[in-house]
């Protein structure tokens, strides 16, 4: 191919291709902007119409290539802004056969143009990098140039003669590098991952090192999705005694492009996107996608029901004043062990067209949000690494042991769940990331096993503040029942039976039962719709934006102003908050997406009546009467109202000695209607809390005594 342009030279095409009026015209604007504006963006749909077999030289040779194309520039800007104006090529929207997946990369890539899609995982700071290097011969002080290509320092061999040096090798002078003369160029090192929505089957993200230079660094931050375009080169790995015939490969960046597009990785045919409209159409849709979720795992029907909307989502809303509305729903499971959490949370990242995984602490040093670190990327600098929920951005972050991450994280992660961005601001790096991500979390009991008596603060280790941002709260319960054990105890073991017969090849090989007797037996063990195309499912319904409908909004508003009134006496609790009038209507929203319905409808708003009113009767209600502040504050009306008592107790019984002993404490409590085992529970909360102080052994006092 080469041959075809040994007649004309490659600047000479260039030059015609850029001497078109509008190319002509977009270049002296870029020349008059100079500096500010520095790239001129190239279609390679536009090279390929102009001249096929410069485009396709482009791709086998494109260092030669665009290094002729910012020569042509050169010669086409206006005169006097030739050699000022350095204006680079950045060719974009490379065609199919140049697009490459991380993990397919090979040897043959290796010196192409090549594009790649995937996740920033890291980014470091914009730093210099020398191009130009300029030497003086410390021996007869003779300036010597030299380019510097790629990523290693190259010092000059000798101060040659020919140029009028001393002729001295390097080993006889010392070449001294004069930092001010040489020439230098913004620099930015840039790891990036396979997209996890392209992952199935546990497979670990492979990772590739991009460099950005010049104008295009600094734009590009971890956790945003990026189709990278470059050319790939390989860098020798060097031992410690010797060089290695092992090389590494990084990606020298010619341009970068955001994926805005949601779920565009999931290709949708048309006799796909037939079969979802079709399924959407039937009455019975949405209670077929509720038994698709886990359905190896018996029961829980309005759990499932909650996380089947939380696949769909709400709709994330911009208002007048700019400020944002968040349509993703946050659902917390607390349970017992041997629930089944994690199986759900781990089917829920599978079916999720983007889903991320991840286990308490997480493995990266950037836990759950973001964090500056110090690491061999950076070369020892500090970079900017993302965590689950940046990388979850537009999709559905699964986090295990929630109640133990790191408590950096769960600070942090408040901003996360409600602004949806992360922020960070450490070692000079100060950065917003978005984290765009509906959370699905699970928490384990403080003390092994669900108390139902105890408030839900109480029994898990993640603070009130934070529980309040999810939309709902479902304890999932392990108690002895015969009747539901027996369902439990079948559905099991026809699982693992089930499990044992697909092992067979030929299931009339199995001795002793009906294999396939039982391989038509699917009732309730089987996704009624297959996973692959509910995924494709819930990723077309995304397009569908449905609002409320006059029906729906009343029957909301009615369902909130009926449980408000209930609070509205003067020693009557909260129960319940304008952000579960939020969280209704993201249901709401949510419901309707899964019909692919534009209308919100009042069956809509009563199915997130419904899941609201079951959650909120499980974990913030006593006595048979609502209560928000048992999730917002940890402690329920009636609970703060004691405490306020016991506290009046203890200043008024505690002798200015010796205090209040504790069986005249407890036995005015109970005088108050305060049982035995709730006082000494309040008691303790209030000696953790620095309230009150025991003098000495069995007896009380106030912290502080307001008679003084």
């Amino acid at each position: 191919m080469a041959d075809k342009f040994e007649s004309k030279d490659l600047v000479a095409i260039w030059q015609e291709f850029f001497s078109e009026k509008g190319r002509r015209h977009e270049l002296t604007t870029i020349a008059d902007l100079y500096p500010e504006s520095r790239s001129l963006e190239v279609e390679f749909s536009a090279i390929d119409r102009f001249n096929p077999d410069l485009a396709r030289y482009l791709l086998g040779k494109p260092t030669e290539v665009i290094a002729a194309a910012e020569r042509a520039v050169q010669e086409v800007i206006p005169p006097e802004k030739k050699g000022r104006a350095m204006i680079h090529v950045r060719v974009i929207s490379l065609p199919e056969d140049a697009k490459v997946e991380i993990r397919k990369i090979r040897a043959e890539h290796l010196g192409k143009l090549i594009s790649v899609q995937g996740l920033v995982r890291k980014a470091t700071e914009v730093r210099p990098r020398l191009t130009k290097a300029q030497f003086q011969c410390m021996r007869c002080n003779r300036l010597i140039s030299m380019e510097q290509d790629g990523l290693q320092f190259r010092e000059p061999l000798e101060c040659s003669q020919d140029q009028g040096g001393c002729g001295r090798a390097a080993g006889s002078t010392r070449f001294k590098l004069l930092i001010e003369e040489s020439e230098f160029i913004d620099t930015q090192k840039i790891e990036v991952q396979e997209s996890p929505e392209g992952l199935r089957g546990g497979a670990e993200p492979q990772r590739l090192t991009a460099y950005a230079d010049d104008d295009i660094t600094g734009q590009i931050f971890p956790g945003d999705r990026v189709v990278l375009s470059g050319v790939l080169k390989s860098v020798q790995k060097s031992g410690s005694q010797q060089k290695s015939t092992l090389f590494d490969i990084n990606l020298a960046l010619n341009s970068s492009a955001p994926v805005e597009r949601e779920y565009s990785e999931l290709v949708i045919s048309p006799e796909e996107e037939m079969a979802i409209k079709e399924l959407a159409a039937t009455p019975e849709a949405f209670s077929k996608v509720v038994d698709s979720i886990s359905p190896t795992i018996y029961g829980y029907q309005r759990e499932k029901e909650a996380l089947a909307l939380q696949l769909f989502g709400g709709v994330q809303k911009i208002m007048d004043d700019g400020s944002r509305v968040r349509g993703d729903i946050h659902i917390l499971l607390v349970g017992d062990p041997g629930v089944a959490k994690t199986m759900m949370l781990r089917y829920m990242a599978e079916l999720a067209p983007r889903g991320i995984y991840t286990s308490g602490k997480s493995s990266s040093a950037a836990g759950l949000t973001a964090a500056a670190v110090k690491d061999e990327f950076g070369e020892g600098r500090w970079t900017l690494e993302a965590g689950a929920l940046v990388l979850a951005d537009k999709g559905l972050a699964c986090v295990d042991e929630l109640d133990k991450m790191d408590p950096h994280d769960r600070s942090s992660i408040h901003e996360s769940m409600e602004q949806q961005t992360v922020s960070v601001a450490k070692a000079g790096i100060t950065a917003t990331l978005q984290s765009r991500c509906a959370v699905l979390g699970a928490a384990n009991p403080k003390y092994g096993r669900f108390d139902e008596h105890k408030t839900i603060a109480d029994q898990i280790d993640l603070p009130p503040t934070l529980l309040t941002r999810f939309d709902a709260i479902f304890p999932m319960l392990d108690r002895p029942n015969a009747k539901e054990d027996t369902k439990v105890a079948k559905h099991i073991l026809r699982v693992h039976r089930r499990g044992e017969v697909r092992k067979y090849d030929n299931a009339a090989d199995v001795q002793g039962s009906d294999g396939a007797a039982i391989l038509e037996d699917i009732d309730q063990l089987v996704p009624t719709i297959d996973r692959k195309l509910l995924r494709k499912y819930v990723a077309f319904s995304k397009k569908v934006i449905p609002v409320l409908s006059a029906e729906a909004m009343t029957a909301l508003e009615e369902f909130y102003i009926r449980i408000r009134s209930m609070g509205e006496g003067e020693r009557s609790s909260v129960p319940i908050t304008a952000r579960q009038l939020e969280a209704l209507v993201r249901l709401s929203e949510a419901s309707a997406r899964s019909r692919l319905s534009p209308v919100v409808t009042a069956a809509d708003a009563a199915r997130s009546i419904d899941i609201v009113e079951y959650f909120l009767n499980k974990v913030a209600s006593e006595g048979g009467h609502l209560d928000i502040d048992i999730i917002a504050t940890g402690l329920s009306r009636s609970q703060v109202e004691h405490i306020q008592t016991i506290r009046r107790m203890v200043k008024d019984l505690a002798d200015p000695t010796t205090g209040v002993t504790e069986a005249e404490l407890l036995q005015r409590a109970a005088s108050e209607g305060i049982p035995e085992e709730k006082a000494r529970a309040l008691v303790k909360r209030l000696i953790d809390a620095g309230e009150i102080y025991q003098p000495r052994a069995g007896s009380y006092r106030l912290a502080m005594d307001d008679r003084l």
